[in-house]
């Protein structure tokens, strides 16, 4: 009797002493081992330090492997870099960045071969989520405090020209089809988004998650959906302090 026969055969309970054994492994499965109180703050102790220690590794690891070797494929990076993965970078990007910008997890950076200065420029103290990806064939600028949360794809292009006949040939885009991407300062994009060629996010807008974003965004509105569409005008403008003659 095979491995995989036996497992069937107790999976399926074939006979009393199968069901029995089937039964005895869930319970295995389902338990849990008895806690005594007086083990409760070493252990909790241990479960804090072991966050700590990883923490601290992973900070080690950015601070004398990854920021050194991610700076120097950079044209530019500024003051307290901070990044938890070592970014991905496909093709000959020019990357800019500013001062304390944020990859909170793995960045990808892809360009293909339509121009010979393609340029991704992201601007100080904004922050980048885990698994974005940009795609650069011009340019995409990132302003001052943007938040770019998880799992985003912001593309200057389609990446293929729309005719099927062309994208049988492998032939390259028309430069036509490639129109930079622009994200203004202190703009908010959600998780999952997609924000396509010649779009540019106006300064203070939020972009709901999942929203395909293929025209520009006014100002301090909330856009969402595929295609994302403004719901909401004059959301989150800054509020205006009172001078102390006014007050």
């Amino acid at each position: 009797m095979g491995l995989a026969s036996l497992q069937l055969r107790i999976k399926r309970g074939n006979s009393p002493f199968f069901r029995s054994l089937r039964g005895l492994i869930k319970a295995c499965m389902q338990s849990n081992l008895p806690q005594p109180s007086f083990l409760k703050p070493p252990l909790r102790f241990i479960y804090e330090l072991k966050g700590v220690a990883w923490q601290t590794l992973n900070r080690a690891i950015s601070l004398f492997y990854r920021e050194p070797l991610f700076r120097a494929r950079c044209e530019k990076a500024g003051k307290r870099l901070n990044i938890a993965c070592l970014p991905e970078v496909y093709g000959h990007t020019r990357i800019f960045l500013g001062d304390d910008v944020t990859f909170t997890g793995l960045v990808g950076i892809a360009s293909g071969r339509f121009f010979d200065d393609p340029r991704l420029i992201i601007k100080d103290r904004s922050g980048v989520g885990h698994r974005t990806v940009f795609s650069v064939n011009r340019e995409i600028l990132v302003e001052e405090d943007v938040i770019i949360a998880n799992e985003c794809f912001i593309s200057d292009s389609d990446g293929h020209p729309r005719q099927a006949d062309l994208r049988a040939a492998n032939a390259p885009l028309d430069p036509r089809d490639i129109r930079p991407v622009r994200i203004c300062r202190s703009a908010w994009i959600g998780l999952g988004c997609c924000i396509m060629k010649g779009v540019t996010i106006g300064e203070g807008a939020i972009v709901g998650a999942r929203s395909v974003v293929i025209s520009d965004i006014p100002p301090y509105c909330i856009a969402m959906g595929n295609p994302a569409e403004v719901i909401l005008r004059g959301a989150g403008r800054p509020t205006r302090k009172k001078s102390a003659q006014e007050s």
